[in-house]
């Protein structure tokens, strides 16, 4: 699958993944707005394109140190006019991960050294119930890593309370656990 198709009625994706380039995204219904103006008046096309930026700023860094498969969704992949923030994940090798390796090339690369995902480096938001981290304080975005065949539980529960596997979390709403499109970065992509 390629572009970006329309939100469906429950106002998600419908399931696939799209890869898009980041021009492509930045074109897409879920920057410019799905359609008519009019009908959208509160459309945050503005904050949308910012939560892009810096989407692209994480994932050109991501590219860097050889990461190739980069997915985003959350609220920023369905027709909320102002999503929060953009979530998702990168595809990546379990011994780079576990050695500290990955995250001291990706700091390397960002000003801000905000790549951690040590539960410990959680901030409270105003206004916000669960505590963030330092990649969401600077960008709104958070990219979690992911190691195929783990089967590691990533903390969201399906309707029947089951905990679901990682990635397979993000391919669902967490409103009812109804089944969603995602969107994948084409490596490389131009800007």
């Amino acid at each position: 699958m390629a572009a970006i198709p329309d939100f469906r009625a429950d106002g998600l994706l419908s399931p696939g993944d799209y890869e898009v380039s980041f021009a492509e995204l930045r074109q897409s219904i879920l920057v410019v707005g799905p359609g008519d103006p009019t009908k959208w008046p509160n459309w945050d096309a503005a904050w949308r394109a910012t939560l892009v930026a810096n989407l692209e700023t994480l994932t050109r860094q991501l590219w860097q140190v050889g990461i190739t498969e980069v997915f985003a969704d959350g609220s920023f992949a369905e027709d909320k006019d102002h999503p929060n923030d953009i979530d998702g994940y990168f595809v990546c090798d379990l011994d780079r991960l576990k050695s500290g390796e990955l995250t001291r090339e990706l700091n390397l690369l960002d000003p801000s050294k905000v790549w951690t995902w040590d539960p410990s480096s959680r901030r409270p938001y105003r206004g916000y119930p669960k505590k963030q981290l330092p990649m969401w304080h600077r960008y709104r975005v958070e990219l979690y890593p992911h190691v195929p065949g783990l089967g590691l539980g990533s903390g969201i529960r399906d309707k029947h309370g089951h905990e679901l596997e990682f990635p397979s979390a993000f391919r669902q709403s967490r409103r009812d656990g109804t089944p969603r499109g995602i969107v994948k970065l084409r490596y490389g992509g131009s800007v």
